[in-house]
């Protein structure tokens, strides 16, 4: 048993070390190029930079507008995780607590929507948008994404409501709590690290969104970074070394953010996969 046991480990740990370094080699390539002129990238991108251009994130800065683009990015980031954390939790609490006729049409609605793609509604979209005025909107921006984000929310908050033992309703509104009370003081902080692991997922989602942003925000000014990224490359030449320092740019706020929080993270994601 000893030795079926430690063969067992040995096992897991080769498979984890290997996905580990297929995981973490594009980004150590990523992070190597990025110090490398664009002519020694195109003869070896795996060689060791012979010399260090930190110039080029200077220079991908300020090609890229990143002082604007990124903030961009953050605005329209923040405003859609809100609106789907908002919108999704109330959904979902009521799809959880409240006995529903229609819930098989409800659930066909919801794996529908998610699984359905955004080029479908593209045109459509855009038409009724430019005849509203509202291209180059980020706030109109937002509730697309929230239109295409929230049934995914709402199917993930659902579990974790599903997990929260009635009785705990049922104490609060003896003590005279109102419905919204309940939701507000007791579900909610239960609940949290469920609405914190969509908010990553919703923010990683609407940080590298290019389709939707390329389209409907179109002037210089309302450029996300992913699209100023996009920017970069030229019809016939492209300087290597740039982009790939602006891809470390775009990458590591979500890098730094997932390592601040990953424990948050896993435990939002294993407690949600409790109930269903």
């Amino acid at each position: 048993m000893i030795r079926e046991s430690r063969a067992t480990l040995w096992i897991v740990y080769s498979a984890l070390a290997i996905l580990l370094v297929i995981t973490l080699f594009p980004m150590a390539l990523m992070v190597l190029n990025s110090l490398k002129p664009s002519e020694q990238i195109v003869q070896n991108p795996l060689a060791w930079p012979e010399t260090f251009r930190w110039d080029n994130f200077t220079r991908a800065w300020d090609d890229a507008r990143f002082g604007t683009t990124l903030w961009n990015s953050v605005v329209l980031t923040s405003l859609t995780i809100l609106l789907v954390c908002t919108t999704g939790s109330l959904t979902a609490y009521v799809l959880a607590r409240r006995k529903i006729k229609t819930w098989k049409l409800v659930t066909f609605y919801l794996l529908a929507t998610t699984t359905a793609p955004i080029q479908l509604f593209l045109f459509p979209l855009y038409f009724g948008f430019a005849r509203l005025g509202l291209i180059n909107n980020p706030v109109a921006v937002a509730f697309i994404y929230t239109a295409v984000y929230s049934p995914f929310a709402i199917m993930l908050l659902r579990t974790y409501f599903l997990a929260v033992p009635k009785e705990l309703e049922e104490a609060a509104l003896i003590d005279g709590a109102t419905s919204w009370q309940v939701f507000r003081r007791v579900m909610l902080p239960i609940v949290s690290p469920g609405i914190l692991t969509v908010a990553l997922i919703i923010g990683l989602y609407s940080w590298n969104e290019f389709l939707i942003a390329t389209t409907f925000l179109q002037s210089q000014d309302r450029l996300t970074a992913v699209v100023s990224f996009f920017l970069l490359s030229g019809q016939y030449s492209s300087d290597w070394g740039v982009i790939t320092a602006a891809a470390m740019i775009i990458v590591l706020p979500v890098v730094i953010l997932f390592v601040l929080l990953q424990r948050r993270f896993i435990e939002g994601m294993a407690g949600g996969s409790v109930k269903g």
